[in-house]
Parts: structure tokens; C-alpha cells; sequence
């Protein structure tokens, strides 16, 4: 019968996470059906009407007191041991990992390569390489599942869930939305493709490739004056970029203490889109919002730009590069809002543009792409 049917194993993790589960349902099958022979066993022998002696029925029994007390105990902390373990093993990112961007929205997945492929509801990973997801969603809460390797997580709007898995052989896996999101929930589903190393190296140089992650996060710091605070001779006082990603940075907390924290993707991100938020300690309040005119694919692109600026004096973008003390005084003047409430320095494109080149990126489903309905056609932002 397919309903006892197990699905099939294709990750490293997908044995040990098994091994957990298969033990709980025996350890639980074992002591159901042990107490269950102990009742029928005590309700024959003391039915009514049987000669069973019923006299000095003992108050307490030290050794059964220990025993349903003790063994217990142990299976216990034997499978808290195992399943920390397991889980400790699914949850820890490791080193040296192929990173994917995960997007939600209903309904549909949007995966983006870093170096430039992206995929509508399929996601082609090789086989035998660590693949981590970094994954976030535009509206509703989603939740990542795939079943065959034994890995889910959910897909929470305004902030970046992770996960990460190996699998194990080629073929084709169903992907599926294993959170309620709404109306057309059961049709948020797509395939995982895994495929030789070879194989996948020819399939990123076809079909849908544009430029990097990280080119296209650098046209929109461009396009969106960034450069006008964070760049070297700007005329406002703000933190440089170079060298921000995975370094210490110094909060300002109320009060006039301060807390460190690293900036990571969550830092950059609420960043951007909520500034108010986090301050860094030393600047003021100036930063202008960019909600609602940046989707979270174009929040992800800046964050892969500002991770390939390094600490040298230009890093990949010199218009990004601070050459010295990223304290040093400048006049702590406020940007002037644009109508799009962004800054706006002179040598930057007019901000109008940046709906046409959008477009032109290709960011939305067409008729020809898997999980294009025509409720899709508008940007829900």
C-alpha cells in the first residue's frame, strides 16, 4: 500500500532524521503493546467471578515504584541524546556551502543563483554538494518541504530563515509548501532537480542566465544614490560598506549605551528596509526607509553586493570604498528625500528608471514559466 509507503531517502540527513523517528515508533509500539497484554492479563484473572485471592492487596511496591520510574527515565534521556544530535546536525550551517536564495510568494517559489540563474517553482542543486538556502517571503508565512530530504523550515516574512542539506543521488523531488498561505496553497509546489556535477555546471551556463547577484545589487546602489552617504566625499556622515558584511558592529541602545552585534544578512536587510530599528552607534537617525520600493529579491542583491566589497580601498566598487577612518568627520546633514523618499546625489540615474529596468531583468513569470497563473501578473509588493 503506498500510504505505508516511506519516501524514498536522497540526503545525508535523511538516514539519521529516519533512524530518530523509526526508534521513537518502536520504543512506542514495544510499551503500548506490553501494557496492553498487562491489562487484558489482569482483566481476565480478576474478572468477576474468578478465584484470583483478593485479600492484602499490598498500598505500595518500592521496586515496581523504581522500575516505572527509572526505566522511563532513561529511555528518555537516551532519545533526547540521539535527537539533539540529529538535530544539532540539520541545524548548523556548514562551511564551504553552495548558497541559494529562496523567496515565498503566493504562490509560487522564485530561487535565485548567485551567480546569476534563477528558477520558478524547480530548483537544480549537483549531487554530493552541500547546498544551504537562505529563504524569506514577500507576503504570508510559507514553509520549505522536501519530503525525500527530510528537511523543512518555514518561509517568514521580514526576516531570513536557513536551512541546509546534501543530497545523496540524482533525480527529481517534489517541493512543497508545507504551511497553509492561503486560497491556492496546494498548487505552491514545484520539483528539486539533483544532477551530476558536470551535468549542472552546463545547465547554469544555459536558459535564464543574467549577470550576478551581486552586479545587478551594485546597479541598484547606484540607482538608488546610495553612494550619496555611504561612498568617499559624500555629504552625509554615514557607515562605509567596505568590509561591513560579518564584522562587529556597535548598536546604539537607549540611554546612550551600546550593544555589538554582527552584520549578517538580517542586519543589512532590516537596514534597509527598517533603519529605525537598529542605529549604529555614532550616526544619527538620517537613514530613509526603502519599504515598499524595494522587493526582498532586490534587498537580497544589495546584501550580495555589499558582501563582495572587501576592506581594501576600493573593494569591487571604488564609488563604495572608504580610504580611511569611516568615523572621520563629515557634515552631519540629512539627505534629500526624492519623490521616492531616496537620496538623491547628482551623479545618480533617475530613480524613475529603475520600474523599466526591472522589467527588463525578467524578475516576474511569464506565460512560458512554471507556476505562472494570471493572478501573477501583478507585482504584489
Amino acid at each position: 500500500m503506498d500510504i505505508l509507503k516511506w519516501p524514498e531517502q536522497a540526503s545525508t540527513i535523511a538516514g539519521q532524521i529516519d533512524f530518530v523517528f523509526n526508534l521513537l515508533n518502536v520504543i512506542t509500539i514495544f510499551f503500548s503493546l506490553l501494557i496492553v497484554a498487562a491489562l487484558v492479563y489482569l482483566a481476565v484473572k480478576y474478572r468477576r467471578g474468578a478465584p484470583a485471592d483478593r485479600t492484602n492487596a499490598p498500598d505500595e511496591n518500592l521496586a515496581v515504584e523504581l522500575t516505572w520510574t527509572i526505566i522511563p527515565a532513561i529511555i528518555c534521556v537516551i532519545l533526547f541524546v540521539v535527537a539533539t544530535v540529529v538535530y544539532l546536525r540539520a541545524v548548523r550551517m556548514p562551511d564551504g556551502a553552495m548558497e541559494i536564495y529562496v523567496v515565498g510568494k503566493q504562490w509560487m517559489w522564485k530561487l535565485q543563483h548567485p551567480e546569476g540563474k534563477w528558477e520558478m517553482n524547480e530548483l537544480h542543486i549537483p549531487v554530493g554538494r552541500k547546498v544551504k538556502l537562505t529563504m524569506t517571503s514577500e507576503d504570508v508565512l510559507h514553509s520549505f518541504y522536501v519530503p525525500a530530504f527530510r528537511v523543512k523550515q518555514d518561509v517568514v516574512p521580514g526576516r531570513f530563515t536557513q536551512l541546509w542539506f546534501e543530497a545523496t543521488k540524482p533525480g527529481e523531488y517534489h517541493l512543497f509548501c508545507a504551511e497553509y498561505c492561503g486560497t491556492k496553497h496546494s498548487g505552491m509546489i514545484g520539483t528539486v532537480y539533483v544532477m551530476e556535477p558536470a551535468q549542472y555546471e552546463q545547465w547554469l551556463r544555459t536558459g535564464n542566465v543574467r549577470t550576478s547577484m551581486a552586479e545587478r545589487g551594485e546597479k541598484l546602489y547606484r540607482q538608488l544614490g546610495c553612494g550619496g552617504c555611504h561612498g568617499p566625499g559624500a555629504n552625509v556622515r554615514a557607515p562605509m560598506l567596505n568590509g561591513l558584511y560579518g564584522s562587529a558592529v556597535p548598536i546604539e541602545l537607549p540611554g546612550g549605551s551600546t550593544r555589538v552585534i554582527t552584520a549578517d544578512q538580517r542586519y543589512i536587510h532590516d537596514a534597509i528596509l527598517a533603519p529605525e530599528q537598529e542605529i549604529a552607534a555614532g550616526y544619527k537617525p538620517i537613514m530613509p526607509t526603502f519599504k515598499n520600493q524595494l522587493d526582498e529579491v532586490e534587498v537580497l542583491e544589495i546584501i550580495e553586493y555589499i558582501k563582495s566589497l572587501d576592506t581594501s580601498n576600493g573593494g569591487r566598487n571604488s564609488a563604495a570604498a572608504e580610504p580611511s577612518n569611516p568615523g572621520r568627520p563629515r557634515p552631519d546633514t540629512a539627505p534629500q528625500a526624492s519623490p521616492r523618499g531616496t537620496t538623491s546625489p547628482p551623479d545618480t540615474a533617475p530613480l524613475a528608471s529603475i520600474g523599466r529596468q526591472r522589467d527588463e531583468r525578467g524578475d516576474q513569470p511569464t506565460g512560458d514559466q512554471p507556476g505562472y497563473t494570471g493572478e501573477m501578473r501583478g507585482r504584489q509588493r
